[in-house]
């Protein structure tokens, strides 16, 4: 039967989140049906509100950092049992017999993947609706386990800023013996000091400002260097074998790439547009030196991460809101006034009449 579901959805890019009422597609054999616990807040979910990259389908119901309990599963479903905790992140479908597809890298999908939100079933059309919700029924092939004894508040966000950082430390091999730089001290940031670490790398953050040092120290790196200080910036200059970029708008890279080692990359994982100003191609050339992108990670590659964060003790930096707190959050989080990921309590959702 359809779920009748409750969420807190954006009518259109102006308005403020609030209550709507909406029915969950009708459960199919190989579907899990999942009482939403948890939902982290990610910047994604505020841009698709406010359409700042445009196609934005409205009403829409945000969020793509869920974490629940299984309450249904479908006849044909081999993988989960009811009472399960499990976790669904960006995507809930894919073509999968695409050659990305085929590799386990359905994020990249020839033929469009499925956005948690903001996007289209693939069998019946019908537009997907995100976690800012009391249920949400996906494909078993793209759900994830949670690990036991993972704090299952701090590990909603792991589903989307967890494996955004993770993909590419996994991808360019970094472990003991590698140099790594983070730029920017966020959701995603934040991660990414504490996987690199956790993986052996001699970790260091990038930071405009001063006063960030115990902070980043804590969450795993070596040492901080502040970006706008020439002198700092001088001595680690063609040092690091991969450096994350995190910022989520337009900035300078060619600071950055100048660290950069000979073969080293700088990968993009915070911003999505045109790049100002442009890049240098000289260091690049005269150092075999990349820069590149990296979204999301495959489903293998994040349930590798999740187990991972559970081998280590590794969940997210989270402050928990309620959900009638959502469009204070979305301001505070323009500002960076959060350390470091709004989780949503989805129990909340019940006081909303």
């Amino acid at each position: 039967m359809p779920q009748p579901t409750r969420g807190f959805s954006a009518s259109s890019p102006t308005s403020p989140l609030g209550l709507f009422h909406f029915v969950r597609r009708d459960p199919r054999e190989d579907d899990v049906v999942i009482d939403i616990l948890y939902s982290g807040v990610c910047h994604s979910d505020l841009h698709t509100a406010r359409n700042d990259w445009g196609g934005t389908v409205y009403p829409t119901v945000p969020g793509h950092e869920i974490v629940g309990r299984v309450v249904a599963v479908g006849t044909g479903v081999t993988q989960f049992k009811v009472g399960d905790a499990v976790g669904v992140g960006c995507m809930v479908d894919s073509c999968q017999s695409c050659g990305a597809c085929a590799r386990g890298w359905e994020q990249y999908c020839e033929r469009g993947m499925t956005g948690t939100y903001n996007s289209s079933d693939r069998v019946d059309g019908s537009p997907t609706q995100g976690g800012y919700a009391e249920h949400i029924v996906v494909r078993q092939e793209f759900v994830l386990k949670m690990p036991e004894g993972l704090d299952l508040k701090g590990a909603a966000p792991l589903l989307c800023a967890g494996i955004t950082t993770w993909s590419p430390l996994r991808h360019w091999k970094v472990g003991p013996g590698s140099k790594v730089a983070v730029v920017g001290l966020g959701g995603l940031g934040h991660m990414a000091l504490k996987l690199a670490k956790a993986l052996g790398a001699e970790v260091t953050l990038f930071s405009r400002s001063a006063g960030k040092e115990d902070d980043a120290k804590r969450l795993g790196a070596d040492r901080v260097v502040i970006s706008t200080e020439k002198d700092q910036m001088k001595a680690v200059r063609g040092q690091f074998d991969l450096i994350l970029d995190t910022v989520p708008y337009a900035h300078d890279l060619n600071p950055y790439t100048a660290t950069l080692a000979t073969n080293g990359t700088l990968v993009l994982v915070g911003f999505l547009g045109l790049q100002e100003p442009a890049v240098n191609t000289v260091p690049l050339i005269l150092g075999r030196k990349s820069v590149a992108g990296s979204v999301i990670g495959g489903i293998a590659e994040t349930q590798e991460m999740l187990d991972f964060c559970g081998q280590h003790g590794i969940t997210s930096d989270v402050e928990m809101i309620a959900m009638q707190d959502i469009n204070e959050a979305y301001e505070r989080m323009l500002k960076s006034d959060v350390k470091y990921r709004f989780v949503i309590d989805m129990a909340s959702l019940k006081q909303s009449a």
